[in-house]
């Protein structure tokens, strides 16, 4: 029986919501992530509702939370960033070359990142997440991943974690 499914989507997914700058930044980071140890999704959606840019776990369960900021304008436009605290050890923003990097904030990690990797040029203490909020968090980034898998397999596929724009999760708990 031939293959009537339509096409697998093409890398990087694009929702026209992501500057070109920010798909780089995006491209860097997840690759030094890569190369650190962690397993990182993007555009993961948190129970508060907000949108984490990416989060990454390794295989001791550290999970950060990368804040990416295409732009100075980015930057002055967006403060949700403190809210992120709540969903991991540790807080970076990502940053392409061109920025200041003297405009962040000090409370968070800074990485600098170009579409062919990244540099983490300030790190950060860790400050370890309580355990129920780190389970709830892991079931959260194991869910999306899987879903994304499953949906990259059988993009028809119906019912909570469909197929779209950010699939869904909130949906899934």
């Amino acid at each position: 029986m031939p293959d009537v499914s339509p096409a697998l989507p093409r890398w990087p997914l694009v929702d026209g919501r992501q500057s070109e700058t920010a798909a780089t930044v995006q491209r860097g980071v997840c690759r030094l992530l890569r190369a650190s140890g962690f397993a990182a999704v993007t555009e993961l959606p948190l129970a508060s509702g907000r949108r984490a840019d990416i989060m990454a776990v390794n295989e001791r369960g550290d999970v950060w939370i990368i804040e990416i900021k295409s732009s100075l304008v980015d930057f002055r436009t967006d403060r949700k960033w403190p809210e992120y605290w709540h969903f991991c050890d540790r807080l970076y923003f990502a940053i392409p070359a061109t920025m200041t990097p003297d405009i962040m904030p000090m409370e968070a990690g800074l990485i600098v990142a170009d579409n062919f990797g990244a540099e983490i040029i300030r790190d950060i203490p860790e400050v370890r997440l309580a355990g129920s909020r780190r389970k709830a968090v892991t079931l959260r980034f194991a869910r999306a991943a899987a879903l994304r898998l499953h949906n990259l397999r059988d993009p028809l596929c119906e019912g909570p974690g469909a197929p779209g724009p950010y699939d869904k999760l909130s949906e899934v708990g």
